[in-house]
């Protein structure tokens, strides 16, 4: 790590279709091996199931109000004090939490049963859009896990 001067944080340009950063930093997140045109398919496309299952709604607001759904608030680290190992609870940073639930929804669509990739990615963004799903869960266990450990919240750093 550079201890000159402060890193700049670098902003992707928005996504061209939508005009969204945070759309641009999710096909990003969905790319594998640089292949970003078949990451925008992916989510484009998923994008228009969206449309089809739920026409009442823009795919952009479903998948912003998923997003907001299943991001964490808190998460437990570990903190070594005295020998002894403690799980303490800390508050996420915004950036973090978006790059986590990026990390859950992708995570999570891979291992559903749709044929296509597109299918899984619109089934886990209406899942989260409706508050149920595995990345849901994931965040209720998160949350769970840190409130269990509450007391150990003075271990802070």
């Amino acid at each position: 790590m550079v201890r000159r001067r402060e890193v700049v944080k670098r902003v992707p340009l928005a996504d061209p279709k939508y005009g969204s950063i945070t759309v641009a930093k999710f096909v990003n997140s969905v790319m594998r091996d640089g292949k970003k045109s078949i990451a925008e398919s992916i989510v484009y496309g998923a994008f228009d199931i969206l449309t089809k299952k739920a026409p009442d709604e823009e795919p952009l607001v479903i998948f912003e109000t998923a997003l907001e759904n299943a991001k964490p608030l808190l998460q437990v680290k570990s903190r070594r004090v005295g020998g002894a190992t403690y799980q303490v609870p800390m508050e996420i940073a915004p950036a973090t939490r978006s790059a986590i639930v990026f990390r859950w929804i992708i995570e999570f669509s891979r291992k559903r049963g749709e044929k296509t990739m597109q299918e899984r990615l619109a089934g886990e963004l209406l899942d989260c859009f409706n508050k149920q799903g595995a990345t849901m869960k994931r965040k209720e266990d998160t949350h769970r896990m840190a409130e269990a450990n509450k007391a150990f919240a003075h271990f802070r750093f």
